[in-house]
């Protein structure tokens, strides 16, 4: 019989932990399936099993299951359904949205933020193998990208450019309008990461000045493993990885319609809720109320930007009553066996020992970027669910 130790017996009771009994606030990390969802979803495997591109009535009806949903998440967005790719999620999106587009320009100069998701980074690092060179546009100590920089970083030879739209380790809201509209206007094909916005914030794609739009389903309570990009027609795009020539030659592979109906589903439900609410995420009232609390303790400092962020979203610098930083991977531990579930920053960074490189980028020291600390709220908390977790931070602190 395998024997586990004390702290993996730990974690596995942690992870059997019900929603209900867990104070979960990850979800930019990954958010659980809202109960809708899973019943449409759970309705597409028993119905709509069929392959979409077979020509008999189980495929033509997963093929009307997928087109439906491909409708429904066009009109969330002020799409029409043609301007709808999808894929596996996030990752998948970016890599084929700009490896892409980039094969179809001369080398250039492609622009990212010094905020970016680790994925973009990476794409980035390819590119440059490719006789790309990039440029990073600073951000100041809010991680807010500096505008003043616009008119250097946008000259030639600068022909792509991609910039996160909300930063999920800090939840700082980018000017992405303005610089797509001056991408626009100097012929610079413009890309953004939305998957931290989408769902939180009213997204018209038809007024947008932005050219390639990547989302993902489970930061929305919708599946894992799919997601997608919005592509502007006139944008040339290569796939990535020939196939059956699925999602108009885009993206082969056999699509997964019960995970598309799951998306579909769980994004109507968020468009919905912001239209019941002014198009405000009510989620911005329970957060900033929390944050407040959480300010009032000594030690603790926000970072990011205060209230240009993304409105679920709560991100602090943690020291004890001395000054001295405290490890945000310890924090995230012991807060963990407590039930409170919270991330030190970004989930695809949350193995390494290095401090942060977004809160190196706003300025902070290494020993500072270590002790950083996210706080990501969703629909399923109770109003009252915290006294608990701001407790726990506080004895922390002393």
């Amino acid at each position: 019989m395998i024997q586990l130790n004390q702290g993996f017996e730990l974690s596995l009771k942690q992870m059997h932990r019900p929603l209900s009994e867990l104070i979960y606030l990850d979800a930019s990390a990954t958010s659980p399936p809202a109960p809708e969802v899973l019943q449409v979803m759970s309705i597409s495997y028993q119905k709509a099993w069929g392959n979409p591109s077979s020509l008999h009535s189980p495929g033509i009806k997963a093929a009307e299951s997928l087109e439906r949903s491909r409708q429904v998440i066009a009109k969330a967005l002020g799409a029409v359904p043609n301007q709808v790719v999808f894929c596996s999620g996030g990752t998948e999106s970016i890599h084929l949205a700009l490896f892409g587009t980039a094969i179809f320009l001369p080398p250039g100069r492609l622009v990212i933020s010094d905020v970016e998701h680790p994925i973009v980074n990476a794409v980035a690092h390819k590119l440059s193998q490719k006789g790309w060179t990039i440029q990073r546009w600073p951000v100041n100590s809010e991680g807010k990208v500096q505008l003043t920089y616009l008119d250097e970083i946008l000259s030639p030879p600068t022909r792509l450019v991609s910039i996160v739209w909300g930063q999920g380790e800090v939840g700082t809201i980018q000017p992405v309008e303005k610089i797509g509209q001056a991408c626009h206007e100097r012929g610079i094909i413009f890309h953004t990461d939305a998957v931290q916005v989408l769902g939180h914030k009213t997204i018209n794609w038809s007024k947008l000045p932005i050219d390639l739009l990547s989302f993902s389903a489970h930061k929305l309570h919708g599946p894992r493993g799919i997601g997608g990009f919005l592509r502007r027609s006139i944008i040339p795009c290569q796939p990535q990885f020939s196939g059956g020539g699925q999602e108009s030659g885009l993206r082969s592979g056999t699509e997964s319609v019960a995970l598309a109906v799951g998306f579909a589903s769980a994004l109507d439900l968020m468009v919905n809720r912001l239209e019941r609410n002014g198009e405000v995420d009510p989620l911005e009232l329970w957060r900033n109320r929390l944050m407040a609390k959480l300010l009032l303790i000594q030690g603790i400092k926000l970072t990011g930007h205060p209230y240009l962020r993304l409105p679920y979203h709560i991100s602090l610098l943690v020291k004890n009553s001395r000054g001295n930083p405290i490890n945000g991977n310890r924090i995230v531990q012991i807060l963990g066996n407590k039930g409170i579930a919270v991330s030190s920053g970004t989930a695809c960074n949350s193995g390494t020992s290095r401090g942060s490189q977004v809160l190196q980028s706003m300025g902070y020291d290494e020993e500072d970027s270590l002790a950083g600390l996210r706080l990501t709220l969703g629909p399923w908390h109770a109003k009252d669910s915290f006294s608990e977790l701001i407790q726990s931070i506080y004895n922390l602190t002393v």
